[in-house]
């Protein structure tokens, strides 16, 4: 008996009616000090922007991943694969299942069986034959699979830990357009510290940008920032930071808030960070509220309102990023502000 059919045979049990079938990493920045200070300066992001575990990037089959899309347009993968997206894990493996048994070469019904085994959805959880699975998609051409391959050998799961065989599968993934692969290719190059190195993971973020991966946006960006593998250009680094935070990219949004504030690579725009600034900080992100709560406190980009200031300032406190000038400064708060900005603070502690 075949490899694929050794594993069609585990899961056909399985798939029957009554069958259970990756932070952004955060821009790094100064707390800008003194009542005067004009805007939230940024220094270059460190290296650690770019130290995000490979496992927790997203896979091409990951639900809501920009640029996603069924590996053909006939019904039945759209069937497999659109059940998948929506989270319907018992009908995405019946219907892959189904396919695969129809026809043992089809590479896109057994990566997809190999997501459902690797994430253990609706399914026990298998990195073994998760591999298996990605492995004979991958002879059949598949660059989905080369890519959870590449990111299952880097990590070990599934089989022995080898960091040459991964970056192999991701070299071959990305070769054939595969954008998550050319982000961790990315990634793995950055971590080298050569020039050389550099200029090549400048590339494969842009392959990966232009295929609307918001962190490899936000990378190239940063590298665009930095004058890193590219020539510095500020300008490029706005529009980058700006794609990113388009596509939901948290680093990205805050990044591009600080250029348009200082007017760096864009034209000024106080009022348009601060719109930034205020939508990140709803998101949790600590130093856009530290950003915030220092517009509100100096009446930039926002009216002053030295209520807002203390509850932003306060949720950026309870995630470790305390700013002893804001403390300062409002400490002419009434008791009933401050208990109305601590009990903001408590509300937007708890928005998910």
């Amino acid at each position: 008996m075949s490899s694929a059919a050794r594993l069609l045979a585990s899961v056909l049990a399985l798939a029957g009616p009554g069958s259970a079938l990756a932070q952004s990493p955060q821009p790094v920045m100064p707390i800008v000090p003194g009542a005067n200070a004009q805007a939230p300066v940024s220094k270059p992001a460190s290296k650690e922007v770019f130290t995000a575990p490979l496992k927790e990037l997203p896979t091409p089959y990951t639900p809501g991943v920009m640029g996603a899309n069924p590996p053909t347009s006939n019904k039945e993968t759209d069937a497999a694969f659109g059940a998948y997206q929506r989270g319907q894990y018992t009908t995405a493996l019946r219907e892959a299942t189904k396919r695969l048994s129809a026809n043992s070469r089809d590479a896109a019904a057994m990566t997809l069986l190999g997501e459902l085994n690797n994430q253990g959805l609706g399914i026990k959880q298998d990195p073994v034959k998760a591999a298996e699975w990605y492995r004979l998609a991958a002879a059949q051409g598949d660059v989905h699979a080369m890519a959870s391959l590449g990111l299952m050998s880097i990590d070990g799961r599934g089989g022995p830990k080898d960091l040459k065989a991964g970056r192999r599968w991701l070299e071959q993934a990305s070769d054939k357009g595969d954008a998550t692969a050319s982000y961790n290719l990315a990634l793995i190059l950055l971590g080298s510290g050569t020039e050389a190195d550099q200029a090549k993971a400048a590339t494969l973020f842009r392959k990966a940008a232009n295929g609307e991966i918001s962190a490899a946006q936000h990378g190239l960006g940063v590298l665009y920032l930095q004058g890193r593998g590219v020539a510095k250009d500020p300008a490029q680094a706005a529009e980058l930071f700006r794609r990113a935070a388009d596509n939901g990219d948290l680093a990205g949004e805050v990044e591009f808030a600080i250029l348009l504030f200082n007017g760096t690579g864009i034209a000024k725009d106080e009022g348009r960070a601060a719109r930034y600034f205020l939508h990140a900080a709803s998101r949790g992100n600590a130093i856009a509220q530290n950003r915030i709560a220092r517009l509100y406190a100096n009446g930039r980009g926002v009216p002053k309102n030295l209520v807002e200031a203390a509850a932003w300032n306060l949720a950026a406190a309870a995630q470790g990023l305390s700013d002893a000038w804001l403390d300062q400064t409002l400490t002419g708060l009434s008791p009933e502000e401050r208990t109305r900005a601590e009990q903001m603070a408590s509300e937007r502690a708890n928005v998910k």
